[in-house]
């Protein structure tokens, strides 16, 4: 069962019968918003770009984006860069799996971000949202849905952290400005 996050709301990882998830997709979508023109609707390409960045103890450590696939220690992995968006009309259009067991101990947190490569503000994006879901099983696990479009170029999406022995995923949903993430570093830093 599915749990459709707010802003800021988080949720455990365990499992129902108390193991913990192994490994999660985080999957992101979205699609071009029509823009009405002269001769009727029309929708521009939109290349927003998903991203990790790996924290221990508050200091980024290594990230995973369209120019590094795969983290240094293996257990992060991007799948690859959609320039467009849409294409999976409500599916992901890039997803970064997280195999959690193999995440070092010395991971704390893990950020999930959304940006415009291009530069256009989410005011052109609609139907964008951010989706957990159980990689051993295809079970979608908990969804956020950005609510609204702004003129900013980026999104703080969700963050997954650790809590005891498991880990719990937060939905962050904090606009920012940047094309890249290392552009929003500082947005980043006062969520960790």
């Amino acid at each position: 069962m599915t749990v459709n996050m707010t802003k800021g709301q988080a949720i455990s990882l365990q499992k129902n019968d108390g193991g913990s998830l192994t490994a999660v997709r985080m999957g992101l979508g979205w699609q071009a918003a029509p823009r009405r023109g002269l001769f009727g609707s029309r929708t521009r390409e939109i290349d927003l770009d998903a991203s990790a960045v790996l924290f221990a103890d508050k200091q980024p450590v290594d990230v995973v984006f369209f120019r590094h696939l795969v983290s240094d220690d293996g257990s992060v992995r991007h799948t690859g860069d959609n320039l467009v968006g849409g294409v999976g009309q409500g599916g992901d259009d890039e997803a970064i799996l997280v195999d959690l067991s193999r995440v070092p101990v010395h991971i704390d947190q893990i950020v999930f971000t959304v940006n415009s490569f291009t530069g256009q503000t989410f005011q052109e994006v609609q139907n964008a949202f951010c989706r957990l879901v159980d990689e051993t099983n295809g079970q979608e696990l908990a969804r956020y849905t950005l609510a609204g479009g702004g003129a900013y170029t980026a999104q703080l999406m969700a963050k997954v952290h650790r809590t005891g022995a498991g880990w719990t995923m937060t939905a962050l949903g904090n606009p920012a400005n940047g094309r890249t993430f290392q552009d929003l570093m500082p947005a980043i830093l006062p969520v960790l």
